[in-house]
């Protein structure tokens, strides 16, 4: 599954976000936006604590919270969600993922 290296696609800046998660088990969004780094996406520092990762389907927010989780949110293009879960358990990742739709409606969840 290559990723594409560089900016979000226009079509999808336009929305809101569309898919949030919880990355088990991962006190900190630094070593997770590396294991993205390595698979080719960008990775850039957004606050004290987190991490802006993307390519061109997708893009996400990475923030620790208390205890030992990363918190995801962002954009992807619905038709690659399963792509996205795909790479984290790659990663050896622990998470949950819930992708929306228009008016905030959940149109799936995955565990992985």
């Amino acid at each position: 599954m290559p990723d594409e290296s560089g900016d979000l696609a226009p079509e999808w800046t336009k929305l809101s976000n569309n898919v949030c998660g919880v990355l088990h088990g991962h006190r900190e969004a630094a070593s997770m936006a590396e294991r993205f780094e390595r698979l080719g996406w960008r990775s850039r520092s957004s606050s004290w604590c987190g991490y802006e990762v993307g390519t061109t389907w997708c893009e996400v927010e990475l923030e620790p919270v208390d205890g030992q989780d990363v918190l995801l949110n962002g954009v992807v293009d619905p038709s690659r969600f399963d792509d996205l879960a795909t790479l984290l358990i790659r990663c050896g990742v622990t998470f949950t993922l819930e992708l929306y739709g228009e008016n905030d409606n959940l149109l799936r969840e995955m565990h992985g």
